[in-house]
């Protein structure tokens, strides 16, 4: 799904399309991630941790997204498309679905 994640990562409605594709075991996993960055990214806690959305997914986008390719412009490009990914799941993705899983 990497690439419809690079296309999509601007449009709420098809970032979430795509973590719905997902196996459900995969799916399950990912949502409580971002369940826990969403806890990260509340402005009770960035006042004190300084890990908003933007900071939160340049950390995180590496570990969930990785591009194909071995040149390094296009590696440059899609890191910042990978990042607006992660921070629009971030923003937008309903996590409730693993609301008291742990």
């Amino acid at each position: 799904f990497y690439d419809e994640c690079i296309l999509n990562c601007n449009q709420p409605e098809k970032c979430i399309e795509i973590i719905e594709k997902l196996p459900k075991l995969n799916r399950l996993v990912f949502t409580y991630l971002i369940r826990f960055l969403k806890v990260f990214a509340a402005d009770e806690n960035v006042a004190l941790t300084k890990m908003d959305s933007n900071n939160l997914s340049m950390v995180m986008a590496p570990n969930c997204l990785r591009c194909k390719s071995n040149e390094p412009k296009v590696i440059m490009e899609n890191t910042k498309k990978e990042m607006q990914f992660l921070r629009t799941l971030i923003q937008h993705l309903d996590t409730s679905i693993v609301q008291g899983v742990l």
